[in-house]
């Protein structure tokens, strides 16, 4: 099995093709990634996570996602897999 990976060390993510992993690192990520890489996420949540993290500062567990309007838990467990802290 071959596996081809990109990580960009800013943010943490890390994109795998073949076995396709898919992380990012909410919180380092931008707005663009978050959207672009978590499943059900438009910009629009995307960016009131950015701005969650700037106000209360990095998240603790995954769980905490659900502290941000409009995201709930079904969205966290739906992208566990990819959210890294």
């Amino acid at each position: 099995m071959t596996s081809v990976s990109a990580a960009d060390s800013s943010t943490n993510q890390t994109v795998k093709t073949d076995g396709i992993v898919i992380t990012v690192n909410v919180n380092t990520a931008s707005a663009e990634e978050i959207s672009t890489l978590l499943k059900g996420v438009g910009l629009k949540k995307a960016q009131a996570i950015v701005e969650y993290r700037g106000q209360h500062g990095p998240f603790a567990s995954k769980d905490d996602l659900t502290k941000v309007k409009g995201i709930g838990a079904s969205t966290v467990k739906k992208n566990e897999d990819r959210i890294l802290l």
